[in-house]
């Protein structure tokens, strides 16, 4: 592959000290980016990797998985020590190796960004930069893995990595961006990449046809929820498909007390009248909800909480099957003709796993 080359006036010298302007400290990396941004090049949002300057250990598509990093002490594949990233070979003759990625969504606006080398120590990257650009041409994947493409902007400067740990910084851009390039100074691993934004989606010209407005594609978020102890995001609700096995989806604790119930809040890609909802329990066979229900709120500019007596029921309980999508429509909704909303909370009773959450409608 070619190796693409940046301007004096792009790069900054790799041995100069770095700044670490808008640095996040590691305990408070999900707290800043969690509740209002989704990782933006996440391959549950089918995110590409489209080209890349070198991948010899480890394949750059280890980048983008949803999974935190994992260690296999002492397994080894044909290249040397197996590890869960990306890792090029040592004496790059080049001044970085990069990658260049095509968001999951249409195109999103960066807050920030985290470069995890968990596990890489003695083999780390020891330096990062970003660029982004936003190229919507049928071409533009063509155009952007080409050397003397010219589209891109910093979107991070040049920020210092140490071995083994989370580093994030809020992003010096926020401009829109579709596709990022990741360098990484000389060489070495990266155990993942997050690129932490706000997706800017592209909805119908005919505000008459129905759009999934729940959908992460769609601007949809999980702003807060009751718990996710089994390290099932509650964010997976609104990535798009079935899944491929129990791990993404959202699943609770299992509750010992009388009138349990769990719950999430999500606010919809835009405001909208609800036609349909879907409630899949896709590979939850023995740890499905037994019942659930929908509330729906309006208010673009609120954040409601689970409590605010302003929630109008949608969707009464009704009883859940195991691995199975669950659709309500037509007369199983209630206070949806002359309503719009923003905002959606399931209830589920008492505990148990959800794979997938869908809110149908037309936006106004």
């Amino acid at each position: 592959m070619e190796v693409q080359v940046l301007s004096p006036e792009v790069i900054q010298d790799t041995e100069s000290a770095p700044t670490p302007l808008g640095a996040v400290p590691t305990d408070r990396i999900d707290s800043t980016f969690g509740s209002t941004c989704i990782d933006l090049t996440s391959s549950s949002l089918d995110s590409s990797i489209l080209a890349f300057s070198d991948e010899w250990f480890a394949p750059a598509s280890n980048l983008t998985n949803p999974q935190p990093p994992i260690r296999r002490p002492g397994y080894f594949v044909p290249t040397g020590a197996w590890y869960d990233g990306w890792e090029t070979r040592r004496h790059n003759p080049e001044p970085y190796d990069w990658v260049i990625i095509k968001l999951g969504v249409a195109s999103g606006k960066v807050k920030g960004i985290e470069v995890d080398t968990a596990f890489f120590d003695g083999n780390h990257a020891e330096a990062v930069e970003v660029h982004g650009c936003f190229d919507v041409q049928e071409d533009a994947d063509a155009k952007v893995m080409k050397k003397d493409y010219t589209g891109w902007r910093q979107v991070l400067g040049h920020r210092r990595c140490g071995a083994s740990q989370r580093h994030a910084w809020k992003a010096d851009d926020e401009s829109e961006v579709t596709h990022v390039r990741l360098c990484m100074f000389p060489d070495g691993g990266i155990a993942r990449f997050r690129l932490y934004g706000q997706v800017v989606p592209v909805f119908p010209t005919s505000r008459e046809q129905e759009v999934e407005l729940s959908s992460a594609l769609m601007g949809g978020m999980v702003l807060s929820g009751s718990e996710e102890h089994f390290g099932s995001s509650k964010s997976n609700l609104l990535l798009p498909g079935r899944g491929v096995d129990m791990g993404g989806g959202w699943e609770t604790r299992r509750s010992r007390d009388q009138g349990h119930v769990d719950w999430v809040i999500v606010r919809l890609g835009a405001r909208g009248k609800v036609k349909r909802i879907v409630v899949d329990t896709a590979f939850y066979r023995g740890n499905y909800p037994q019942a659930m229900k929908v509330d729906a709120f309006d208010g673009e500019e609120e954040t409601p909480t689970a409590e605010d007596a302003r929630w109008k029921e949608v969707v009464g309980m009704q009883r859940l099957g195991p691995d199975q999508e669950h659709e309500y429509a037509g007369k199983s909704l209630s206070n949806v003709d002359e309503a719009a909303y923003t905002h959606l909370k399931m209830t589920i009773v008492p505990d148990g796993g959800v794979k997938r959450f869908r809110v149908f409608g037309t936006r106004l």
